[in-house]
């Protein structure tokens, strides 16, 4: 067991030491969740299966707060409404799921972030395609080659790995570290 556990910590260390060449893109990132956020919109996360749950504690952390104390910082995941979500794939499709959800909630100034290993889910895809119909900014995290996502969105963060696990690591670290970010920049306003 020790010889497995210690290649899991061998390639989540090789993973983060290749971090450092996304920090423009990150940055980036914050930059536009605090313009976002300071003029009164709201950030719509979504993603499947362990980006889901990503989505969510994200955008927990920015509901109830992250470190510091300060107000909700507008912000819902797309994928935590069982019967909208149960409903639309019902009757409509799951590939829509989000996009429809972008285009009942999101607001110009509201920002959509999604999440996705492989780059190349349908329902981020349509998600992101409806955001550009509407005229709302968009964000995407992705790994791999950056799938069919990379070009699509206003902003991309490929996390460069192929192992899904290893990218969700990077994903959430990059997560809280927004966390930090906006509240370094948003509790001191409250």
């Amino acid at each position: 067991m020790k010889s497995s556990f210690d290649a899991a910590l061998k390639r989540h260390r090789q993973l983060f030491d290749k971090l450092d060449a996304l920090q423009p893109q990150v940055e980036q990132l914050a930059e536009a969740v605090i313009q976002c956020l300071r003029a009164g919109g709201k950030v719509l996360w979504a993603g499947n299966g362990g980006s889901a749950a990503d989505a969510q504690h994200l955008a927990a952390e920015f509901m109830v707060r992250y470190k510091a104390e300060r107000g909700p910082l507008a912000s819902i995941a797309l994928t935590t409404d069982s019967s909208i979500l149960t409903a639309h794939s019902n009757d409509y499709s799951f590939d829509s799921l989000f996009a429809r959800q972008v285009e009942g909630l999101a607001r110009p100034g509201d920002l959509f972030i999604g999440i996705s290993t492989s780059g190349n889910s349908i329902n981020v895809i349509q998600a992101v395609d409806k955001a550009r119909e509407r005229g709302i900014q968009s964000a995407v995290l992705l790994g791999r080659d950056g799938g069919q996502l990379a070009g699509l969105a206003d902003l991309s963060v490929i996390v460069p790995d192929d192992e899904t696990a290893r990218i969700q690591e990077a994903h959430i670290f990059i997560g809280h570290w927004l966390c930090e970010v906006v509240d370094a920049q948003l509790a001191s306003k409250d």
